[in-house]
């Protein structure tokens, strides 16, 4: 695991999938088509417990200018700056379900909060799994 920083809150853009694992292919879907112009933008995943038993899953990119995501009838969202321990998962795509394992070893981790926002950070071929640490 590696400590990685947001030195800044970070906008974004972001569509709620409907369901999750299985809506989560047509949030990205519905982000790509809600939003112009992804090239130059960081991509997102955001997931936590709703309480009953489910994960509440957002697909996200970030906001090129305040106020994007209202103007383009996506949802906006403030990723919070601060440290986050993570994991990478290269070629997630070969093995989706390599991300939730990882996941799993972040929140089992000494001091993390089990009901913690799981962050996903896509980057070519890897994601860059994390979850917010004090």
């Amino acid at each position: 695991m590696k400590t990685y920083t947001f030195p800044r809150e970070i906008r974004l853009c972001c569509v709620t999938a409907d369901s999750f694992p299985q809506g989560v292919a047509m949030a990205f879907q519905q982000l790509h088509s809600t939003v112009p112009d992804p090239v130059g933008r960081r991509l997102f995943g955001l997931s936590w417990p709703d309480g009953k038993g489910s994960m509440i899953y957002k697909a996200a990119v970030e906001e090129r200018f305040a106020g994007e995501a209202e103007k383009l009838g996506a949802e906006p969202y403030t990723l919070q700056k601060g440290e986050y321990i993570g994991l990478e998962v290269q070629n997630f795509m070969e093995d989706i379900p390599s991300i939730g394992r990882a996941f799993k070893q972040l929140v089992d981790a000494p001091g993390v909060d089990p009901g913690t926002m799981g962050v996903e950070e896509y980057v070519g071929a890897s994601v860059l799994c994390m979850v917010p640490i004090k």
